[in-house]
């Protein structure tokens, strides 16, 4: 492989951000399959994500899913902004908006809020304000994850 080729797909370091930069990613439609293979997987067994007969007897109607599978979603979909500089999840608070339902279509709108280089050196601390709007244009989950990344100094074309 060529070192001086730029490779593609890799997040930036935490010192070519600035606070204010903001970032959308793809959207994503959540399926019944993504669903049945969450809650198996989690043991989220609850009614509302596992009974489709008695919906009218639910706290919510409509096929819901989790705001957990919601953020997991949210996290994946941010990969390119952490894929190869990403070094730790250190923190966040989450705010669930509004349902999620089985068929809606998910992005995140991420804005960086804060940045500070860490006592280390060559990293730093990177928090974004992220929001998970479906396609409504409606905000269904909210959270703030506080992330340790790569610094630039001394890349020469490494991550």
């Amino acid at each position: 492989m060529e070192k001086d080729i730029e490779l593609l797909g890799m997040g930036p370091y935490w010192d070519d951000l600035s606070v204010g930069d903001r970032f959308r990613t793809v959207g994503r439609t959540l399926t019944e399959t993504d669903l049945v293979n969450f809650v198996n997987l989690s043991w989220l067994t609850e009614e509302l994500f596992t009974n489709t007969e008695d919906r009218k007897n639910m706290a919510i109607a409509g096929r819901v899913v989790p705001a957990a599978l919601v953020y997991a979603c949210a996290e994946g979909m941010l990969l390119p902004m952490i894929q190869g500089t990403g070094l730790a999840f250190l923190n966040a608070t989450l705010d669930v908006k509004g349902p999620t339902f089985v068929g809606d279509t998910i992005h995140v709108e991420c804005r960086v809020s804060e940045l500070r280089e860490t006592s280390k050196g060559n990293r730093g601390l990177v928090r974004t304000e992220n929001q998970v709007i479906n396609q409504k244009g409606e905000t269904v989950l909210a959270y703030n994850p506080l992330r340790m990344m790569k610094g630039s100094k001394g890349r020469k074309g490494q991550r």
